[in-house]
């Protein structure tokens, strides 16, 4: 009886190794086109030429870079600075600063000159204001007084001749009878005064002393004559 195909089999029979087939290089490799005997592969499809050994390239040495050493930064010392003068700039003459502060004094001085020159001006006309004042309040008394000699005075022209005129009897006469009625005038304000040079002009308020509830506005021309103010006019 036959052994069954298997592994098995009878002991004291010849083993057989099966038997092995010879491929020949040459029919897979390729011709041999190196005198070194070596063959090189050619992948399907492509031309199969020879195929170059490319030698691998070493690496380049690595070159170390040294670093420097950081200094230490030394301190400076500031040195003075010699600034060169601008282009263009000019400096002023040493003469220009004293004729500078000259003409300055002497605006000044101008300014302040007119500033008195006005005060003066202003002062002396409030001063022959109050004088022309002084002269209608001295008339006013020696006329509610019958001073005869002060009305002389103190008037000028027409008004000065009518008072010259009385002798000392007749005007003590004829006082007395004005006394009596009460017929006198009297300057209850002196309003306005104007002075032009050696002309001045004011206005007053007065009444009669009779009558003092009813007023009236009187009007003295005076002239300054004798270094002082007269009563020249009175209407």
């Amino acid at each position: 009886m036959s052994n069954p195909s298997g592994t098995d089999r009878d002991e004291g029979e010849p083993t057989h190794d099966p038997i092995t087939e010879v491929i020949e290089i040459g029919d897979v490799v390729g011709p041999v086109d190196d005198p070194t005997g070596e063959r090189r592969y050619t992948a399907p499809g492509f031309d199969a030429g020879s195929t170059q050994i490319i030698d691998r390239v070493p690496d380049a040495d690595t070159e170390l870079i040294a670093t420097p050493l950081t200094a230490t930064p030394q301190p400076r010392t500031a040195a003075p600075q010699t600034i060169a003068p601008q282009a263009g700039v000019r400096r002023r003459p040493a003469w220009l600063l004293p004729v500078v502060l000259a003409v300055c004094v002497l605006a000044a001085a101008a300014i302040l000159g007119v500033v008195l020159v006005r005060y003066t001006a202003s002062s002396k006309l409030s001063q022959q204001q109050d004088m022309v004042r002084s002269t209608i309040a001295n008339f006013d008394t020696a006329v509610r007084t019958g001073d005869l000699a002060t009305l002389r005075g103190i008037t000028c022209g027409q008004t000065r001749d009518n008072y010259v005129n009385y002798d000392d009897r007749t005007w003590a006469d004829a006082y007395a009878r004005i006394a009596a009625a009460q017929q006198y005038p009297v300057v209850a304000s002196i309003d306005e005064v104007i002075v032009n040079g050696d002309q001045a002009e004011a206005n007053v308020t007065s009444y009669l002393a009779s009558d003092p509830a009813t007023t009236s506005v009187r009007s003295f021309d005076l002239q300054f004559r004798d270094e002082q103010w007269k009563i020249c006019q009175s209407a």
